[in-house]
């Protein structure tokens, strides 16, 4: 192997380790967020709030947005994202309420 291949083969690897702790971040950080979520869910359903709060949810994603084109991530793809997480919040609130 050439210097510069053996250069690239340790980027590599130091790139992959920067993304693998930001996976951690990243899972921890979603656990987190759940935990805060559930309590919302169970604050709800002990005073038959509804599950959704579409408002609210408009408000995040607005938000969400502004944070990504901020950060130099693709607005569309953090739009999807937080959509996806409040699909779940959403579900475990009903979920709750039963």
């Amino acid at each position: 192997m050439n210097d510069t291949t053996q250069r690239a083969a340790q980027l590599l690897r130091e790139h992959r380790e920067s993304i693998d702790r930001l996976d951690a971040i990243l899972v921890y950080t979603l656990a987190e967020r759940f935990k805060h979520t559930q309590a919302v869910g169970k604050l709800k359903a002990t005073h038959t709030l509804p599950p959704s709060d579409p408002a609210r949810e408009a408000q995040q994603i607005e938000r969400l947005e502004w944070l990504a084109k901020e950060a130099d991530l693709d607005p569309e793809f953090a739009k999807k994202f937080l959509t996806f997480i409040i699909s779940e919040v959403i579900r475990h609130h009903e979920r709750l309420q039963k």
